[in-house]
């Protein structure tokens, strides 16, 4: 059984080729690190990806960057072949916890609605944390919740979200979007599992309807000041892929996807 699964947040991977993305995800980790000294961050980098010729110096002013804002030094490690692949066997080699990754989002003149980061999203075991490249207000004090009508399959992943919020003491809204005229309420089963997971950073439990789903997440998410949308990637049913995929695609927002 992985570390991740019992919702520790020990070990964070950073696949980073110097982009501006990258580079907000890192500045991302080290703000959510910061206040934790028990944090390790890896940065990996895919070769072929970019031409540093001095990449180990590169490492090391980023390393000498963030010297003073944590406890434990930036590791890093340089990978070839394909990015998706790579990031997993590090994941696995490393213990990893949970993934940042910088996301770009849709381009305007994009004609696919999938990236490196949407993939990264679907094809992990590990939670992945999103975070959209223009990104810059680092707070953690709401965080939504997407939970669908299905019932939660694996309740020990939600021990991941209340990590961060114990963390932060950041107060946790869960949502459910409808998208057809039948009215979804919750079972007992799920406000049980929320009570006992959440804690006392459990705040409310909204049902919206919406015809688009995404819409509804976003712009309750706006709304409402959320700073970290989290959704639980296996409770979606079939459309799970699509919706967490475009949630880290569109949302103004970090994204935690608890797979």
């Amino acid at each position: 059984m992985h570390s991740y699964i019992m919702g520790k947040l020990s070990t964070i991977l950073v696949p980073f080729d110097f982009s501006i993305a990258a580079k907000r995800a890192l500045e991302y980790a080290v703000y959510f690190t910061a206040r934790h000294h028990d944090v390790q961050i890896i940065l990996v980098y895919i070769s072929g990806l970019g031409n540093f010729k001095l990449l180990p110096e590169n490492f090391i002013k980023l390393e000498e960057k963030y010297r003073t804002s944590l406890k434990n030094r930036l590791q890093w490690t340089i990978h070839e072949g394909n990015l998706t692949q790579a990031i997993l066997e590090v994941q696995q080699s490393k213990a990893v916890d949970v993934i940042f990754i910088g996301s770009f989002g849709i381009h305007k003149d994009s004609t696919t609605e999938h990236t490196n980061t949407s993939n990264m999203i679907v094809e992990t075991d590990c939670p992945v944390l999103a975070v959209p490249w223009d990104y810059e207000d680092f707070q953690l004090k709401r965080i939504a919740l997407v939970l669908g009508k299905e019932e939660i399959e694996d309740d020990n992943c939600l021990a991941t979200l209340l990590q961060i919020a114990r963390r932060f003491n950041a107060k946790i809204h869960v949502i459910t979007v409808e998208n057809r005229l039948a009215t979804y309420s919750g079972s007992k089963k799920e406000e049980k599992i929320i009570n006992y997971y959440l804690e006392n950073f459990y705040t409310e439990r909204v049902f919206i309807q919406n015809e688009d789903v995404l819409a509804g997440i976003l712009t309750y998410s706006c709304n409402h000041d959320i700073d970290l949308v989290t959704i639980l990637s296996k409770s979606c049913a079939s459309s799970k892929e699509d919706l967490t995929q475009l949630l880290a695609l569109h949302s103004k927002v970090p994204v935690l996807v608890l797979n």
